[in-house]
């Protein structure tokens, strides 16, 4: 049996596998509590710099990514725009991420998004392509649906069924790194929002009910680790910008296996209510994570 197969045969097993383990969790559970923190922020240092701090305090690297694992790394790569621009995922930060996977074990680590704009100037214009390659990673295109595979969605309200893309489908570690930024649609763009480019086709979502298609496909892709970049932030004109004049120095970065707890702190970090973004609140009431972040066991450390 092949890995693709196994992933999708064993995807019913884990759901009916106790109320904690949600549906589709096919990483483990949302808090690891064998890491010291639940969830890590960092501030006042360059990207790659505050993620050496910040994967510290969780234990490092080591303890997400094993010898031998292949690992995928999901930034933010959908616009063609500058990283100043504040559309897509800092390359510092992938390169860093890169770094330490290989450092900790890892035998292959791939980096892939479905773009919005063309997929080859996203990729060179946002930096990622270069800084990705040369920190070791192989750069995957996602902008053909023969790269992407049928998944069920069991728990799901609007979103049944969906297509992921093979190597996501085939890693045994996944990364997902969304950068914060104002979205003229959802309000927001955080973490789960970005599981948006693991598939190929978004346009359901938008046709059917965007906000809830958001939270029940985090019933099912659950990132083995989640980091928030908050470097450049777009306060307004989301998810493409205008000018620079939509981005702030923000100069912050947060980390935490948990994707509501994450967003929860994005949304504050950005301003707003966080159950004024919609698909933060129903992904909270459909319990596939912990809103109450003043509860959790939270690390704030500034450079």
């Amino acid at each position: 049996m092949d890995r693709r197969k196994f992933v999708k045969q064993t995807l019913g097993a884990s759901i009916a596998f106790g109320a904690y383990m949600k549906a589709g969790n096919v990483f483990g559970a949302f808090l690891d509590t064998t890491l010291p923190y639940d969830l890590v922020a960092v501030k006042g240092g360059e990207p790659d710099a505050m993620f050496d701090q910040g994967i510290k305090a969780l234990g490092g690297m080591k303890a997400f990514v094993k010898k031998g694992d292949k690992v995928v790394i999901k930034p933010n790569i959908g616009w063609d725009v500058s990283p100043e621009r504040a559309g897509d995922t800092n390359p510092k930060l992938v390169a860093r991420i890169i770094e330490h996977c290989f450092e900790a074990g890892a035998k292959q680590v791939s980096v892939v998004d479905h773009t919005c704009d063309q997929w080859q100037r996203c990729y060179s214009n946002s930096g990622i392509q270069r800084a990705a390659s040369d920190a070791g990673a192989k750069v995957v295109p996602g902008a053909s649906a023969s790269y992407y595979h049928d998944v069920k969605i069991p728990n799901g309200k609007s979103l049944k069924s969906t297509q992921e893309h093979e190597v996501i489908l085939d890693a045994d570690v996944f990364i997902n790194v969304p950068i914060l930024k104002n979205h003229s649609g959802p309000k927001l763009t955080m973490a789960m929002k970005n599981l948006m480019g693991n598939v190929w086709d978004r346009q359901y979502w938008h046709r059917t009910d965007l906000d809830q298609c958001i939270a029940d496909f985090a019933t099912y892709r659950k990132p083995t680790l989640n980091i928030l970049d908050a470097y450049y932030v777009m306060k307004q004109n989301g998810p493409r910008g205008i000018s620079v004049g939509d981005i702030i120095e923000m100069k912050s970065q947060v980390l935490s296996t948990d994707i509501v707890a994450i967003d929860v702190a994005g949304a504050r970090l950005f301003g707003i209510d966080p159950f004024a973004v919609r698909y933060l609140k129903a992904a909270a009431e459909m319990k596939i994570g912990r809103a109450d972040i003043e509860n959790l066991r939270i690390k704030r450390i500034t450079i």
